[in-house]
């Protein structure tokens, strides 16, 4: 009589943890999604440094461009040789506020400067990069 009275007390106790096996399945499913996502994360980052570095290219531009206006209109400054020029010019406030830093990619390189004739014979100058990834940015040209 006393065995029949514990079975109902057998069949009402209740699982409360989790096996190991569940668990390892969950922490299995986050891996695979923190592995999928981290991949997207890291170009979406790589592609805003792009981004930054067209806008700053832009900026030099604009700078170098009223540099070069100056220029023309006070024989004695030098002539535009190196971007260095923006921050630092020989004489005068500079053209391009933020000392080094704003002339320097967000890879820690230096920009470029190339100059040349349009097919009317204005001065064009192209402010350029080049990307971990060997892409070329350019002032000239937006990113697609």
């Amino acid at each position: 009589m006393m065995l029949s009275s514990l079975r109902p007390i057998v069949r009402e106790r209740r699982r409360n943890a989790f096996t190991l096996l569940e668990v390892l399945v969950v922490v299995a499913i986050v891996v695979v999604l923190a592995s999928v996502s981290s991949v997207y994360v890291f170009r979406y980052l790589a592609d805003a440094k792009k981004d930054q570095a067209f806008l700053q290219a832009k900026n030099i531009e604009k700078a170098a461009k009223a540099y070069m206006t100056k220029q023309e209109t006070d024989p004695e400054m030098d002539p535009l040789t190196s971007i260095v020029q923006l921050v630092q010019p020989s004489k005068g406030a500079p053209f391009l506020e933020g000392g080094a830093s704003a002339v320097t990619d967000p890879w820690g390189k230096q920009f470029s400067v190339s100059e040349g004739s349009g097919a009317n014979g204005e001065r064009i100058i192209e402010i350029w990069t080049t990307a971990p990834d060997e892409e070329r940015i350019s002032s000239a040209k937006r990113r697609s």
